[in-house]
């Protein structure tokens, strides 16, 4: 597979798997489709394992009124206040291995007129 053809592929399955997660709210099928069960979870606050997301994920998107905007997939936004959250995610044979993210409390006002990501 050409380099172009592979980054076309990730770019695929990460918008599959954004659409299933973040917008329809199906964490578990999200996960079990495109996640590898040894997922390498670089964020503090939760420990590796696909299972492990999934089951801190589920409740957090079944609260009412959840709502993710995703404004933008880059592969290899700015919004209502609220969180800014940056995902990165490394893919390996197809699925999702490992994941980082970057998140930031949206401020009232700013000192520029940047958005935040």
């Amino acid at each position: 597979m050409t380099n172009t053809a592979l980054t076309e592929s990730n770019r695929s399955i990460v918008m599959d798997f954004i659409d299933l997660f973040y917008t329809q709210h199906r964490v578990k099928e999200a996960f079990e489709k495109y996640v590898e069960p040894s997922y390498i979870q670089h964020n503090p606050m939760a420990a590796d394992g696909r299972d492990v997301a999934i089951e801190i994920l589920v409740p957090m998107f079944a609260e009412p009124g959840a709502q993710h905007d995703v404004k933008r997939i880059i592969v290899n936004g700015e919004g209502d206040r609220g969180t800014s959250v940056i995902d990165i995610y490394r893919l390996a044979d197809g699925k999702i291995a490992e994941h980082w993210d970057v998140i930031q409390p949206v401020p009232a006002a700013a000192n520029n007129g940047h958005p935040m990501f």
